[in-house]
């Protein structure tokens, strides 16, 4: 245990400020995050520190040695990691996600015990693997082909996902997948990610959170034990009860993390703006009135994203008052103000903003992959189009 670790495990578990350590690990992050983007290659010493200070298991129940913070200190983490290093950011966001819905699941208590207390005590990450290559996201309906086939002593799970993110480091995978009965079962199974059969196919070659590590993952007949598949259902029955903690969580702490992208884009643009003075101008750009009313129109945006997003987590953690469909048009607000913010930095640094010595180049590549992520625009705004019209029938 390192010099304050004993002061921030204390701080974890409701005794004092929790984020009185986040700033430092923060900046610590940000240092290396260049050369991460560089190499395409996984923060694994960002996570590692992240479990010594306590931050993996911030959302585990306290009875399985997490911390029990909820949705709104998820935010907060998410949004400081984003803005630092946002592959970090967004390996951290997956975790968050997987611990909370996974305490709330039907696996057993001991099967809950192993793999959160892992998360608390070894560091241990798990994520959600979803994507397939015919598929694409199951956000958009159908069954994977992802099987599971019944045997003797439980199942044999075969089939292959993409963009699996933080997939070098995972502990655990939580396999979306189908069984071989007719009619097929759906729902996700939790794999040891080194369990024989298991491999990685290192496919991630993106433009934006290079760092993330999203190869595909390949089971060849892995033995699943009854127990890991605790939660099979009708397709049906998936749809009309789905992952409420995943969908909300899902949607609002991908806005935390390119909301904290774009910061980072405007902090840059700032110090920029403040320092860049042409020989024509004789004084910096700051004291120019368009880039003082599009860094103010910056600010605006990001000021509004803080208050929806911190506001949202709260009315999460009280009351679970919001839903996956509102969650996600919050998530398709914030990225796409977040994709504005940064391409108005650019329009204000011109080739000083698109160059590789500056991390602003770097920042705009990771902010569009929040167009990507699920759930989408399109998707959204034709689900809210058609309840809003059902409603008015």
């Amino acid at each position: 245990m390192t010099p304050g670790d004993e002061n921030l495990s204390q701080a974890l578990s409701g005794r004092q400020d929790p984020f009185r350590s986040l700033e430092t690990l923060a900046k610590s992050f940000a240092a290396t995050a260049e050369r991460h983007d560089r190499e395409a290659s996984l923060p694994v010493a960002n996570l590692k520190a992240l479990h010594r200070a306590g931050f993996l298991a911030l959302t585990a129940p306290q009875t399985f040695g997490g911390a029990g913070r909820g949705l709104e200190d998820a935010v907060r983490v998410v949004g400081a990691l984003g803005r630092a290093e946002p592959a970090t950011g967004l390996i951290t966001a997956m975790q968050y996600i997987s611990l909370a819905s996974l305490a709330e699941s039907r696996c057993s208590p001991t099967l809950k015990r192993e793999t959160l207390g892992a998360a608390s005590d070894q560091g241990a990450l798990l994520n959600a693997l979803r994507v397939e290559p015919d598929l694409g996201t199951p956000w958009r309906g159908g069954l994977p082909a992802t099987i599971l086939r019944r045997t003797e002593d439980g199942w044999r799970l075969s089939g292959r996902k993409i963009y699996s993110t933080g997939a070098g480091a995972l502990t655990w995978g939580v396999v979306w997948a189908r069984t071989d009965e007719e009619p097929p079962r759906v729902g996700n199974v939790l794999v040891p990610l080194a369990a024989t059969g298991v491999r990685i196919h290192e496919t991630w070659d993106h433009l934006g959170l290079r760092a993330s590590g999203s190869h595909d993952v390949i089971f060849d007949d892995v033995r699943v034990p009854e127990d890991h598949a605790a939660d099979l259902r009708s397709p049906e029955e998936w749809a009309a009860a789905p992952d409420a903690i995943g969908a909300v969580w899902v949607s609002v702490l991908l806005a935390a993390l390119y909301d904290g992208v774009a910061r980072a884009a405007q902090a840059w643009t700032i110090g920029f703006l403040r320092t860049r003075a042409p020989s024509n101008l004789g004084a910096p750009l700051a004291s120019l009135p368009l880039p003082r009313h599009a860094v103010g129109e910056n600010e605006a945006q990001l000021a509004i994203h803080r208050r929806l997003l911190l506001s949202v987590g709260r009315d999460w953690d009280r009351d679970r008052s919001l839903n996956a469909t509102e969650a996600g048009q919050i998530k398709v607000a914030v990225t796409e103000g977040a994709v504005a913010v940064v391409e108005r930095a650019l329009r204000l640094t011109g080739n000083h903003g698109l160059s590789r010595a500056n991390p602003l180049e770097r920042h705009h590549r990771d902010v569009l992959c929040g167009r990507i992520h699920s759930p989408q625009g399109d998707m959204v705004f034709m689900n809210a189009g058609g309840m809003a019209l059902a409603e008015n029938d």
